[in-house]
């Protein structure tokens, strides 16, 4: 059953629709993307482990930490076997992943949860986010941007998805958990409930993805594509350059900078949205214009603004190339911020207008990276190279959050903040796209010392 997966059992036949691709990255990307709604059985887990807030976030880090290093250390292997069995293999560490939680919840273990979302879970992460990325660049070689765009932008909508359906699953197996109210908190019967359904549910549509993901033949291009317009473009390459290789070039370690401030930046809002809206319009009473309620609404308003970016931007970059979108989420950017800092507190419209095109930027980056990295080192093993960037992303989540409430600390006590004690954390993150900025300008076209001799690249494909 298991050669089902293989790649050679994989390749599409003639006449298949390459739009039937977009779908099956969609069903893993929307699945793992459920890691950004943790927030919404935070304060449960809290109650229910007697623990921290701080304890409880260690889940959400140990997680995006493993995407980042199975990602760049399962690239390669990826890459070697195909997305049919990397996204099968995905689908089975996350349900596990879900499946060992819960054992911990049951037994209130909050090492298991560790464990089993985090660590097991984070695999599962890493392998799904780049799966489909190769593949679907080759089946788009004159869209990528489009192509990644679409399924990306399912990982930035899963948690649109997630969030809804875990607070009305909890409110089905606990009948005093009201999903209405922030402060409810849910019995731990329900959390493993939750988690059991979860993890059965993820895997049976993750499934959908892998049975329907088909790689192209070697032969096949789409209909009046030449493959010579890509030659015209700047920085594009046609030769193979490997992820070994890759790692040793200047502009792939440019481009990580790229991602890690684009991530910095954009993380240091997404993780502060709710409480800094209410600080943002906080009177000298000490009481915020923003309610609760409002301020939910707006963390929901910057995860459509991350996913539309994610498509929207990245589909933008077929057109203008990808150095200069960068040049736009950064050096954009870096005026939104600023603007936030000293203006964004005057009306409620400007700072939200303000924050979702961050977070559209924040999203775009993530989306384009794979495009770039196409047009930097060809397709050969653009998902390895891809893992490997991602590394960025682990690091950015660390750091992000840290510059933050680094900064928040040092001004007062949380609920007492107004929009004075944000402005240091916003213009250091003007300082950070700014380096981002000129490393960007600092990326050119790979010497051509790194590409692979045509005789490897063939067998290496092959293989």
């Amino acid at each position: 059953m298991l050669s089902a997966l293989d790649r050679s059992r994989s390749v599409a036949p003639p006449g298949f629709s390459r739009w039937l691709i977009p779908p099956a990255a969609l069903a893993v990307h929307l699945c793992i993307g459920q890691v950004y709604a943790t927030s919404v059985y935070k304060n449960s887990f809290v109650a229910h482990f007697d623990s921290s807030a701080t304890a409880v976030g260690v889940i959400f880090s140990i997680a995006i930490v493993m995407l980042g290093l199975s990602a760049a250390v399962g690239g390669t292997w990826v890459e070697r076997n195909g997305p049919r069995k990397a996204m099968f293999v995905s689908a089975c560490f996350w349900a596990a992943g879900f499946l060992i939680a819960s054992l911990g919840i049951s037994t209130k273990q909050l090492w298991l949860v560790y464990l089993g979302y985090g660590v097991v879970g984070g695999i599962g992460l890493g392998i799904g986010y780049i799966s489909p990325v190769s593949t679907l660049i080759k089946w788009f070689p004159d869209r990528p941007g489009l192509a990644t765009g679409l399924a990306i932008m399912g990982f930035g909508g899963g948690a649109l998805i997630a969030s809804p359906l875990s607070r009305q699953l909890l409110s089905f197996y606990d009948a005093n958990y009201d999903p209405d109210v922030a402060t409810s908190v849910a019995g731990g019967g329900a959390l493993v409930a939750l988690f059991l359904t979860l993890g059965i549910g993820y895997f049976v549509i993750m499934m959908f993805g892998v049975a329907n993901m088909r790689v192209p033949a070697d032969d096949w291009k789409p209909e009046g594509f030449d493959p010579a317009s890509i030659k015209a473009k700047p920085l594009v390459t046609t030769a193979s350059v490997s992820a070994a290789n890759a790692i040793k070039t200047r502009s792939f370690w440019m481009l990580w900078i790229v991602l890690f401030c684009n991530v910095t930046a954009g993380i240091g809002i997404l993780e502060q949205a709710s409480p800094m809206i209410q600080d943002f319009f906080r009177g000298g009473d000490g009481k915020s214009e923003v309610a609760v309620a409002t301020a939910a609404g707006f963390v929901g308003v910057l995860s459509l603004f991350n996913m539309a970016g994610r498509f929207a931007w990245s589909t933008t970059s077929d057109f203008i190339g990808r150095k200069r979108i960068y040049m736009v989420y950064l050096g954009v950017g870096m005026i939104l911020y600023a603007l936030l800092a000293s203006i964004g507190d005057s009306v409620v419209a400007v700072f939200v207008l303000l924050a979702g095109v961050i977070l559209s930027f924040y999203g775009g980056g993530f989306a384009t990276a794979p495009a770039y990295l196409r047009d930097l080192f060809g397709t050969f093993q653009v998902g390895a190279i891809h893992g490997r960037l991602l590394t960025a992303w682990s690091a950015a989540g660390v750091a992000g959050p840290l510059i933050v409430n680094g900064f928040l600390d040092a001004q007062g006590k949380p609920g007492t903040l107004t929009s004075s004690a944000y402005q240091p954390a916003l213009f250091t993150m003007v300082g950070v796209l700014a380096v981002g900025f000129v490393a960007n300008l600092l990326i050119k076209p790979i010497a051509e010392r790194y590409h692979e001799k045509p005789a490897a690249a063939e067998k290496e494909a092959v293989a």
